[in-house]
């Protein structure tokens, strides 16, 4: 248990088989130690028995003589790896160095337990490798092409008088490094190098083993990173004792020096430029030094884009290495001599602009007749422009109708003049634009109104689409070197610069169309003189005096300037005075005739009075209103709004200015009775359920009136808060014919309106709910009726709200629920009590059997 416990020196299992003339490492560690972390080692030696110390980590002096001096020179040294290792490095081992070779450590610890040395034994064999190359010259020369095949021979053989194996790898040189090719390792195992795992798979690298101890390296389809220095590495390794692979030595031999010859293709010119209805001469060159027998497969691709790939790039031309050629009509494909195929594209077009590549590959001959393709590439990329015979021509642009006022039409020609060279496979088309003209220096891109395409068709813009459909402009074809725009009815928006594009088109091999050419034309201005328009209105009075209940009488008269055929629509409006309820916001809308003659009443809301009110056109710049019966509730101020319109396209009108009248005013002078409403309630708190009782009272001041010469219209109204935030709800409603009318309600409590006298209209809510809390106020709308028979309307009052509050019946809330409470109680207390009683006298009861005990009476003491 102390030994498991204690220091624990290291040293590798023995005995370690080393080479005459290696380098030998020995390392030693300890570990389970007490004191400082970092531990002092030394080392000895011993052929028999007696040790000899070589070398120490802390003392100087500890060296033996005899190793004095090659611990001077180096060749015997110590190597720390860490606080707790160190390595003993043993340079250009000898046979004399053959023993034992103790590691020890000094002691730091408290108590001695454990071990403290530890030994290994080294065994110096003699060196059996040997390594060459071919038996012609240590290195040879290699000049290879492209796609061609090439093997390698390196001999190795070991004498070890160890049983040994022998771990071959043929590297090359990149730079300054060596890379590995393939390995034949010490377990018999193949291993490719980095980046060389897909071709020893396909079988372009072998590693064949042959007669006298040869290693042959067979690489095919060389490449250009096949070129470089080869050499041969042989390493040989020993099973140590713990049943590991140790490697002993290591030889190498340099075999050869590979030059690879690159296979370029290459086009013979660069970027080109030829003439439409010319021809297109490409020549695609192969770049080899390959004097065997070989043939050239070619293909020639045609691409929009320099990036596109070869699935993306469209097959002109091919040409197989039978020499057979791909059909084609235009395009031919010829073998110009052993290295060049010429690519030959006749009577070229636009549409041939674009990127030319080639794609060649070599095929060789196999010894069984078939052919083998070696190496394949591709072009780069070749620009060829394609020049379009433009035809020569001129374009003039001139207004043919220009308007003097809005409205009028506009009519602009774009002629094509001065054309040359002008063929049967050439088309004219038009595109028409606009430009706003600004009176600052900001720039106006232009609109595009209209374009035609090659076919003719017709492509109207953003901004002229509606009114090309409407039919408000026109796009035409007066003559055939003229083009035509025409706006039925200039508006002020048409107000710019005008200017047509003549394109021309030219026709392709396909019967396609290709824009060759486009000419813009000056701009033509569309203007017109305009001077501002002018409304003027006014209102006149006919009856400057009248009571209620006569007839109200204005007319307007309009005067215009500046308006061409001008027409006028009508409305009349009144301002009421801010005490008028039915409309708070002051201005009421009453009766408008428009331009065409046609009447509507807007907000007259007065359904006894729906012919009251008439409007009507006296002539064609006077207008004339009359309001029958008026009442005192028509008071206000009464004007003429007119709004002026002029013909606009397609028979519409379009409005232009508009006017308003000065006011005439309606004010009835009246000492008639004064009305004022309150509300009252004897219980304004209630419970739910009960009956809520709400009076409206109205008194009277001044003249009195009899009962029959006045009527009321009552409403009620509820606002659901206490500080009267909400809009107000209308609850019900009583007419001066006595129809009352209730609005829709939600919950379960109803309303009852009535007329209890003359003067005192109840509201009563039946079975009153928690929603029906609130201020509750009535509005009265009173009737008079004068002298003449004729009922006047008297501006409506409000009454102040009063608060009714809806209290819960706790008693009756909680009464039922109690009473249902107790009930459920008392009968599961009940069924309870049931339960256990049946329980405990049928299913659970059991019999006991008691011993019988005998009855006897306890004897005295004195009779024991």
């Amino acid at each position: 248990l102390g030994f498991c416990r204690g220091r624990v020196v290291r040293v590798p299992k023995g005995p370690l088989i080393r080479v005459v003339g290696t380098e030998v490492v020995i390392p030693c560690s300890v570990s389970n130690y007490d004191g400082p972390s970092e531990q002092n080692f030394d080392w000895e030696f011993s052929r028999e028995t007696d040790f000899v110390r070589i070398v120490s980590t802390w003392d100087s002096t500890f060296t033996s003589e005899e190793y004095q001096k090659r611990v001077g020179h180096g060749d015997i040294k110590l190597r720390r790896s860490s606080n707790d290792a160190v390595e003993l490095v043993i340079r250009n081992i000898q046979p004399t160095d053959q023993g034992r070779y103790k590691c020890s450590t000094p002691s730091t610890d408290a108590t001695v337990q454990g071990n403290y040395d530890a030994e290994v034994q080294v065994k110096v064999i003699s060196d059996g490798l040997s390594v060459s190359g071919s038996k012609a010259r240590s290195s040879m020369s290699l000049r290879l092409s492209e796609g061609d095949s090439f093997k390698l021979r390196c001999s190795a053989i070991t004498t070890s008088p160890e049983h040994t194996h022998l771990h071959v790898t043929w590297q090359i040189k990149s730079g300054s490094t060596w890379r590995d090719i393939l390995s034949l390792t010490h377990e018999g195992k193949f291993q490719p190098g980095p980046g060389y795992e897909e071709r020893y798979r396909n079988g372009d690298i072998r590693l064949d083993t042959g007669a006298n101890d040869t290693y042959r390296l067979s690489v095919s389809q060389a490449s250009s990173v096949d070129g470089g220095a080869y050499r041969c590495l042989v390493s040989e390794w020993v099973r140590g004792a713990d049943s590991s692979w140790q490697k002993i030595q290591e030889k190498s031999v340099e075999i050869a020096s590979v030059a690879i010859q690159r296979t370029d293709v290459v086009i013979s010119t660069s970027n080109v430029s030829v003439t439409e209805r010319d021809s297109l001469d490409l020549t695609c060159n192969i770049t080899t030094d390959r004097s065997g027998i070989f043939q050239a497969e070619v293909i020639w691709y045609f691409s929009a884009s320099p990036d596109d790939t070869l699935s993306d790039a469209q097959v002109l031309l091919s040409m197989d290495h039978d020499s057979v050629v791909s059909d084609s009509t235009l395009i031919s494909l010829s073998h110009v001599d052993r290295n060049s195929y010429r690519l030959l594209v006749r009577d070229v077009d636009i549409e041939d602009s674009g990127y030319y590549f080639c794609q060649a590959a070599v095929w060789v001959p196999l010894h069984n007749g078939s052919w083998h393709k070696v190496v394949e590439r591709t072009s780069a990329p070749v620009s060829v422009v394609v020049t379009a015979l433009e035809p020569d021509y001129e374009v003039f642009l001139n207004a043919s109708k220009t308007p003097k006022f809005s409205d009028d039409p506009t009519e602009l020609n774009c002629r094509i003049i001065n054309s040359q060279d002008t063929e049967a496979n050439i088309r004219f088309t038009v595109s028409w634009y606009y430009r706003q003209r600004l009176h600052s220096d900001d720039v106006v891109t232009e609109e595009l109104l209209a374009t035609m395409d090659a076919d003719w068709t017709l492509l109207p813009g953003d901004r002229s689409r509606e009114r090309t459909q409407n039919g408000e402009i026109i796009f035409f074809k007066k003559a055939v070197d003229t083009f035509s725009l025409r706006i039925q009815w200039t508006s002020e928006s048409d107000r710019g610069d005008y200017f047509c594009v003549i394109s021309a088109w030219s026709r392709h091999r396909n019967n396609t169309w290709v824009k060759s050419k486009d000419v813009t034309s000056a701009s033509v201005s569309i203007s017109w003189a305009t001077q501002d328009y002018t409304l003027t209105v006014e209102a006149v009075k006919l009856k400057p005096f009248f009571v209620a209940g006569h007839t109200f009488e204005m007319t307007c008269k309009v005067s215009s300037k500046n308006i061409k055929t001008p027409r006028y629509s009508v409305l009349i409006t009144a301002e009421k005075p801010l005490t008028d309820q039915s409309n708070p916001n002051g201005t009421t809308r009453i009766i408008s005739l428009n331009q065409d003659s046609v009447v509507r009443l807007e907000d007259w809301t007065d359904q006894t009075r729906v012919d009251g009110v008439v409007l009507e056109k006296v002539q064609e710049n006077e207008f004339r209103y009359r309001m029958y019966q008026t009442q005192i509730s028509d008071a206000g101020l009464y004007r003429c709004v007119v709004t002026a319109w002029s013909p606009g396209g397609g028979g519409m009108w379009r409005e232009a200015v508009n006017g308003l009248s000065n006011p005439i005013q309606i004010d009835f002078q009246t000492s008639g009775p004064v009305f004022n409403v309150s509300v009252h309630s004897d219980n304004p708190t209630i419970y739910q359920g009960e009956l809520a009782d709400l009076l409206c009272i109205v008194t009277t001041e001044g003249m009195a009136l009899e009962p029959d010469d006045m009527s009321f219209d009552v409403s009620w109204f509820a606002v659901r808060s206490f500080a009267l935030d909400r809009e107000p709800v209308l609850l019900a409603s009583l007419d001066r014919k006595g129809i009352v009318t209730q609005s829709r309600r939600n919950g379960s409590s109803d309303l009852s309106l009535e007329r209890i006298s003359p003067l005192e209209f109840r509201l009563r809510v039946h079975g009153c709910e928690d929603h029906d809390f609130g201020n509750h106020y009535c509005v009265v709308t009173p009737w008079v009726r004068s002298a003449t028979g004729v009922w006047q309307r008297e501006p409506d009052i409000k009454a102040k709200p009063i608060f009714l509050s809806v209290k819960m019946d706790v008693l009756n809330a909680f009464k039922y629920p109690l009473l249902i409470g107790i009930g459920l109680a008392t009968v599961i207390g009940l069924l309870s009590c049931l339960i256990g009683y049946c329980t405990s006298r049928w299913c659970c009861k059991k019999e006991v059997q008691e011993t019988r005990r005998e009855r006897r009476r306890l004897m005295s003491m004195e009779m024991d």
